[in-house]
């Protein structure tokens, strides 16, 4: 059995092996030299105990190592010994486990361990290896293998650390002695249970002497009474936690404190002045803010918050006070408006009162204060005044131009009083229908008033102060246009009335009723009756009703359609007001096929159908009329389609034809498109001479001996096509009345056998283009009339 020996256990080894030297079984003995711990057998023994009972040996698993070692040497850790081993080098010791080779290793031959490496116990506290001897011939295992810890022993090797900080924490002001603040907190790395590397205490090393700290539990506290915030507010507290319970030698750290005073309300609002004064125009718009004023108060916050009030001053109702919830201040405000002849001075008396007030402060009091204000009214030069804002007038609508309605009347409010000038605005009068005395304020009227067009004229009036024209005053002048009888009465509709064939005597057939423009005080009265011409017919009467209405009756039946179609009756209408007026309006009443219901299925006249004339002889007479119509329409179309002769006369200008063709011509070697005969007999057609009054020196194309110009039958024939064109052309250009009849022939295609393939377009005489055309004398003889034409210098000099 394999027993473990550690140098750090040497003295607890030799006091076991002094207490049990003659434990009969095996035991632990103590080498001096090298105080190692090894298993001895007994001397002799007895073979029926060897074969009975086996030998117990005592177990020692555990090694201890000191961290962060710093010397040169491994360090040393403890010692394995087998009882197998004889010392003759036969058994072989082997570490396996954690750290194993890398950071423990050992001496095969003697079981001695070391360190190699420095061991950090806050890294890793302990290490789990497994030791075993074995043969060293056969590597086979002499005895089980065995496990053991190594233990880094630990040493004050860090130093305390606040986790939580730098701190933050409040307090309120004025707190009494003791008041907790905050706890912090320092932890160790170290081990706790071993020695006192990680007992941790505290102390303050800055903020005495207002704040104190508890050694062991960290707990901050005031150690002044009443700490004022308005004279410091805040603190900034260092705070040390050292190990080794404080003592020298031990590590320490630090973390700060940041302590503020929180406020509470223990100061009363103070107005900084007694009395304040403040000046004001009396043209300040009601509700306008007067002044503003401000009671300090050292609190913030909600502790800060006041209330003002008007206590007493002279005017009643004309001030008001409010607090502004962003500043505190009190803001007075205009509740009425200001006059300065009236008033030019107010005194008012103001409090302020701290809206939220502690308990506990009450003998700091009273958390209210006063103070006097002095308004004073600063005289303005004001608008004039009406007496009345609104003045009422009546008047009748058949007034007569320039009657007098009413006054109204304005001041100058100011002391200076000047004089007031009338007028209307026009925006209120557009059809001018009345006049103001400018200087008497007298409204009358500029035209014939009609209540029934407008009942009421809203006027505005405007008072002008005539030493300062700026200052314009307005006022309302209401002018009501009373009712006269001018207006006759009308039917109040336009009437349909339908009478029906089968009428009976004394039958209703309308009932009318009437309307009058003018609103007499009693209300309406109408009075119905037939005008004299009809007083008396025979058909129809009326009755008066006596309630602004009448009906017609008829006096009779068998009326029919086509005796009389309709009738026409007079109906006069009065009215009860003074003077009297009528109007006699005329009803219509039609005549109607009914049936059994009364409903009217046809009115008005009977067509009466022709006699005379059968069906046939009206159809032959519309037969006629048709058969006229188609032949004035033949005619007129065939004048129309009259042309004149399509046949060209001698004497008309042959160029007049524009020949087309509409299939590709062969080159100049194809003379079956045209004739070339009758171009070079162009000279007899016609004379030049016949159409042109003046003859023009022009060039040709050809240059003849002075004098002479032969015909066109004796020029070549590269020569006579431009001479024929040139003469046209000088024609067409040199007579004004006649259009431009020239004769154009277009060659889309040149013909397969062309050099140049085909040709675009090819321009007249007149044109101005600068195109140079050298290049048609390349292209072979099919092309050389073209290219004396337009290629030679001359061709060029004459279209430049």
């Amino acid at each position: 059995m394999m027993g473990w020996c550690c140098s750090g256990i040497r003295r607890a080894l030799a006091l076991l092996a002094l207490l049990f030297p003659l434990w009969d079984g095996s035991c632990w003995g103590l080498q001096p030299s090298s105080g190692d711990l090894e298993k001895s057998p007994r001397s002799a023994p007895d073979p029926w105990d060897v074969l009975n009972r086996h030998r117990r040996s005592w177990v020692w698993n555990q090694f201890f190592v000191l961290e962060e070692y710093t010397g040169n040497e491994p360090l040393y850790v403890g010692k394995l010994h087998s009882d197998v081993d004889k010392g003759d080098g036969k058994v072989k010791y082997v570490l396996s486990g954690e750290g194993a080779t890398s950071i423990f290793t050992i001496d095969e031959n003697t079981g001695d361990i070391h360190a190699t490496k420095r061991l950090d116990r806050e890294a890793q506290a302990y290490y789990t290896l497994q030791a075993q001897a074995v043969d060293r011939l056969t590597n086979l295992p002499v005895e089980p293998r065995s496990e053991f810890v190594v233990k880094v022993q630990d040493i004050n090797d860090n130093e305390p650390k606040f986790l939580d900080g730098p701190y933050l924490a409040g307090v309120p002001e004025m707190s009494p002695l003791g008041t907790m603040v905050v706890q912090v907190a320092a932890t160790d790395a170290d081990d706790p249970t071993y020695g006192n590397s990680a007992r941790v205490v505290y102390s303050i090393i800055h903020g005495q002497p207002y704040f104190s700290v508890e050694p062991k539990t960290g707990v901050i506290r005031t150690a002044l009474p009443n700490m004022d915030r308005e004279t410091r507010d805040q603190y900034v507290l260092v705070i040390q936690a050292k190990d080794m319970v404080g003592q020298m030698g031990g590590l320490s750290g630090t973390t700060t404190v940041t302590v503020t005073l929180t406020d509470v309300n223990d100061n009363p609002p103070r107005f900084t002045h007694k009395s304040y004064q403040y000046t004001v125009l009396e043209s300040l718009p009601v509700r306008s803010v007067v002044a503003r004023i401000k009671a300090a108060d050292a609190d913030i916050g909600s502790n800060a918050e006041m209330d003002y009030r008007i206590m007493d001053g002279d005017g009643p109702g004309m001030f008001n006070i409010t607090t502004d919830e962003e500043t505190q201040d009190g803001v007075i405000i205009l509740l009425k408006p200001l006059d300065f002849e009236t008033k030019s001075t107010f005194s008012l008396r103001i409090e302020a009162t701290n809206r939220n007030i502690d308990s506990d402060f009450l003998s700091l009091g009273p958390f209210s204060d006063t103070a006097s204000v002095k308004v004073t009214v600063e005289d303005v030069n004001e608008a004039p005044a009406f007496s009345s804002p609104l003045t009422k007038m009546v008047v009748y609508e058949n007034a007569s131009v320039g009657t007098s309605i009413g006054r109204v009347s304005a001041h100058d409010p100011d002391t200076s009083n000047s004089p007031i000038r009338y007028s209307i605005d026009r925006n209120t009068d557009l059809e001018r229908i009345f006049n103001v005395d400018n200087l008497s304020g007298v409204i009358s009227t500029a035209k014939p008033l009609d209540r029934e067009a407008n009942s009421i004229h809203n006027l505005t009036i405007l008072a002008i102060e005539s030493m300062d024209p700026s200052q314009i005053g307005k006022g309302t002048a209401l002018i009501t246009v009373l009712d006269i009888n001018d207006n006759a009465p009308v039917f109040a509709i336009d009437y349909e009335t339908l009478l029906c064939e089968n009428a009976v005597p004394g039958q209703v057939i309308q009932t009318i009723s009437a309307v009058d423009k003018d609103e007499p005080l009693s209300g309406h009265r109408f009075y119905f009756a037939l005008a004299a011409p009809a007083a008396g017919n025979l058909n129809f009467t009326l009755r008066d009703n006596k309630d602004n209405t009448a009906s017609i009756l008829t006096r009779r039946g068998g009326f029919r359609r086509r005796e009389q179609p309709m009738y026409r009756l007079p109906v006069l209408i009065v009215d009860s007001g003074s003077p009297v007026l009528s109007s006699t309006n005329t009803l219509s009443v039609r005549v109607c096929d009914c049936d059994s219901d009364g409903v009217a299925l046809s009115c008005g006249a009977v067509a009466y159908t022709a006699t005379g004339l059968s069906t046939g002889a009206l159809m032959a007479i519309l037969g006629c009329i048709l058969t006229l119509l188609v032949m004035v329409l033949l005619i007129v179309m065939m004048r129309r389609r009259r042309k004149e002769p399509l046949i060209l006369e001698e004497e008309r200008d042959i160029r007049e034809n524009i020949v087309r063709y509409d299939d590709e011509g062969g080159g100049e070697e194809d003379t079956e498109a045209f004739d070339m005969v009758t171009l070079r007999n162009l000279n007899v057609i016609r004379d030049p001479s016949v159409r042109r009054d003046v003859t023009p020196d022009t060039p040709t194309f050809f240059h003849y001996p002075s004098g002479t110009r032969p015909s066109y039958k004796s020029l070549p024939d590269n020569v006579v096509f431009r001479e024929f064109i040139w003469d046209r052309l000088k024609d067409a250009d040199v007579d004004p009345s006649a259009p431009p009849y020239d004769s154009l022939q277009t060659y889309a295609f040149e013909g397969s056998g062309s050099v140049a393939e085909s040709l675009s377009s090819l321009e007249s005489l007149s044109t101005d283009s600068d195109q140079n055309y050298d290049y048609l004398s390349n292209w072979g003889p099919r092309f050389k009339k073209l290219a004396d034409l337009y290629g030679n210098s001359d061709g060029a000099a004459v279209f430049s």
